[in-house]
């Protein structure tokens, strides 16, 4: 999937992920996906939580080497 923006949160521990991502998805309009890319594990359950709170879409996950990819779509 085509994503619209994307953030590079690698290396970088819970909260900083979402953070980041809120960040850019309140600039971005909706129906637009940001790819986040993120190595602590925690993203993993905050992320699908963060964006059931915030009305995105959580599109899911993908392995990426010292990570993983997370899609969501702006709401």
């Amino acid at each position: 999937m085509e994503a619209d923006r994307e953030v590079d949160a690698i290396g970088l521990l819970c909260p900083l992920p979402v953070l980041k991502a809120r960040k850019v998805l309140e600039a971005m309009e909706a129906g637009q996906v940001l790819r986040l890319l993120a190595s602590d594990k925690m993203a993993a359950v905050d992320l699908p939580l963060f964006c059931r709170e915030a009305g995105h879409e959580f599109l899911g996950t993908t392995d990426i080497d010292g990570g993983m990819t997370y899609l969501i779509r702006r709401g």
